[in-house]
C-alpha cells in the first residue's frame, strides 16, 4: 500500500526536479513525499496508530484543543 494520510488521504506526487529548469531543456522527475507522521487516531471508536500528514495532525489537536 502507497504511504498516505489516513484522515485526509493526502498521497505522494510527482513533477520535476526545480534544478533542471530554465535555458536547460532536460528535466529529471522527482517525487513529492507528503510529511506523514505516526499518531495515534481514533477510527471507528478504537484508537489506532496510523500515519497522519501534519495539517490534519494540527487540526486533530486544536479539534482537542476546542472540545470539539
Amino acid at each position: 500500500m502507497a504511504r498516505s494520510c489516513a484522515i485526509c488521504g493526502k498521497a505522494s506526487m510527482g513533477g520535476f526536479n526545480p534544478q533542471s529548469s530554465g535555458n536547460n531543456r532536460v528535466r529529471t522527475h522527482r517525487r513529492y513525499e507528503p510529511n506523514l507522521q505516526s499518531r495515534i487516531v481514533v477510527i471507528d471508536g478504537r484508537p489506532q496508530r496510523a500515519l497522519v500528514c501534519t495539517r490534519c495532525s494540527r487540526t486533530l489537536t486544536k479539534a482537542a484543543r476546542t472540545g470539539a
